[in-house]
């Protein structure tokens, strides 16, 4: 059977620390196996608690999300290459729920 392709890890919701509040700003994970595009729960509206995530996997393929939640604008989906990110999908507003990407054509 072999080993799972599903990220099984939950990021925490908040953070206790007695310096004072802290705030989520990005999510950073990484997936042991390639290729590791986002898979459907990574892009849903009710995993993103942060304003980017970024992914990569063992081939050092390397995933940006922006999900602009709470915003009329699209989502973004980027891959880092040749030292640059590369828009490579939008996530429509009315698809942010479920976060289903459109491909976007690369020059």
């Amino acid at each position: 059977m072999g080993p799972s392709k599903q990220k099984k890890c939950i990021p925490p919701r908040y953070v206790v620390d007695e310096r004072g509040r802290p705030v989520v700003l990005a999510d950073f994970h990484s997936h042991p196996w390639a290729p590791s595009p986002m898979s459907p729960t990574d892009r849903i509206a009710a995993t993103q608690i942060w304003s980017i995530r970024i992914q990569f996997d063992n081939a050092c393929t390397v995933m940006k999300l922006v999900p602009k939640l709470g915003s009329e604008l699209p989502g973004e989906v980027y891959v880092r290459k040749n030292q640059q990110w590369n828009l490579v999908g939008i996530i429509k507003p009315a698809d942010k729920r479920y976060g289903i990407v459109t491909a976007v054509d690369q020059d």
